[in-house]
């Protein structure tokens, strides 16, 4: 048997295994709106990650007036795209049924989503030890056909199916896969499309670590990525600056020409202006891979982005990285580059979550958002609160206000200037 023949029976069987031998899409016409290519690098399109929780556990599934509640601020933010991450929980198709609503509501309201099925190793999240040769079917199978449903219940609002989350990087220790996995999904999802069970503009994707998409070590350079690369229809890489001013520093403190006549407002400046430069050195790093293999494939940024606070790593007692006025500082940067670049960035993330690390209120990975849990826009958006585009939409019943409420000497008071490189 050929490899052609091999790929498409392999296809044929996960279409079976599915119960997707029959057309999902014929019964309701496509709804005609614009496609994943229309809006992928548009700076009119701005994107964003969002998660709705504002428990301390996912559990606490937010309802569908707080969800609304959170795409009525996205759009005043300029936001159309959002990315999600599980098919797992109700949070997604929530998400979908809440800009139904809206758009019925207000026939002027426009929000795409970015809906990602999330991938398993065998034995991940569990007592057993992982296996990263072997995939959680069970998982992974259910994720896919609840993305293919989703999507044609909802064609006027997915725009793009992301397989796996950081699901290919090898410090994804509790979960990660090998990227034939992801392989074989993209390929059954393009074969979807091929044969009209699923809408021909919706995209397909990974969004993966930049070391992931061949930015980095090359042990990550097999076959099985290259073969990805030409079956995906854009490459959706991720690249956090803020996290290596911890693990790969050398960017981020201040070289010994920087010590003397410069103030810590300007040692400040000049991180955060290596800061954006390293993040788009790493999204050159797979341009040039991936376009070794399928030039003028689409690459754009699937995640991004900076802590406003931290008590470990990341603050006042490891790289004095997280405070508001740095992430605003990074966020104007890679908005401006991306827009500049005609890349989608989905910058991480809309929202403070604080399930992410419940039993450490002040950990760094509860502080991505660039408004807070109780309704505060952080410095990033003092603009836009300023500008009145907040003007009667609330969070929790909260008018939406500036963090620090409003005071910039308050806020200059948490910055500390990166450690000196002697």
């Amino acid at each position: 048997m050929n490899v052609f023949c091999a790929r498409i029976l392999g296809i044929y069987i996960l279409t079976l295994t599915l119960g997707l031998n029959s057309c999902t899409t014929a019964e309701k016409p496509m709804i005609a709106d614009k496609s994943a290519k229309e809006i992928l690098g548009n700076p009119e399109y701005r994107a964003i990650s969002f998660g709705g929780y504002r428990g301390k556990k996912r559990a606490e599934q937010p309802t569908i007036l707080q969800l609304k509640e959170d795409l009525r601020i996205m759009s005043a933010m300029g936001i159309k795209i959002l990315r999600t991450y599980n098919l797992q929980l109700p949070h997604a198709l929530n998400v979908l049924k809440a800009i139904r609503e809206l758009k019925q509501e207000d026939a002027s309201f426009e929000m795409y989503v970015m809906l990602g099925a999330w991938m398993d190793c065998y034995g991940a999240w569990t007592s057993e030890q992982p296996d990263h040769n072997k995939e959680s079917e069970e998982n992974n199978i259910s994720e896919i056909k609840k993305a293919v449903r989703y999507a044609n219940e909802y064609p006027d609002i997915v725009k793009i199916i992301a397989v796996g989350n950081e699901a290919m990087v090898h410090w994804a220790s509790s979960y990660f896969v090998h990227p034939s996995v992801i392989l074989k999904y993209v390929n059954y999802l393009q074969e979807l499309k091929r044969i009209g069970k699923l809408s021909s503009e919706v995209w397909i994707t990974s969004s993966d670590n930049f070391a992931s998409w061949g930015g980095g070590d090359e042990s990550y350079h097999i076959k099985e990525l290259e073969e990805l690369v030409r079956a995906v229809d854009y490459v959706s890489t991720h690249t956090y600056p803020f996290h290596d001013t911890h693990y790969n520093r050398d960017f981020w403190e201040s070289p010994v020409e920087e010590s003397d006549g410069y103030s810590v407002h300007d040692r400040v400046l000049m991180a955060m202006k290596r800061s954006a430069i390293y993040a788009q050195g790493q999204y050159e790093s797979v341009k040039n891979y991936v376009h070794a293999i399928a030039p003028g494939k689409p690459i754009h940024i699937g995640e991004t982005g900076w802590s406003s606070i931290s008590i470990g790593l990341y603050g006042n007692n490891g790289s004095f990285a997280a405070d508001e006025y740095k992430q605003a500082l990074y966020y104007q940067a890679m908005r401006e580059w991306t827009d500049a670049k005609g890349i989608s960035c989905f910058y991480f993330e809309a929202f403070d979550e604080q399930w992410k690390d419940s039993n450490h209120p002040e950990g760094s990975e509860n502080h991505f958002g660039l408004i807070t849990l109780d309704g505060q826009a952080k410095y990033a958006l003092w603009d836009l609160v300023d500008s009145g585009v907040f003007e009667g939409l609330t969070r929790g019943g909260v008018q939406i206000t500036k963090s620090f409420h409003g005071d910039s000497v308050l806020l200059l008071q948490t910055v500390s200037a990166p450690k000196r490189r002697y």
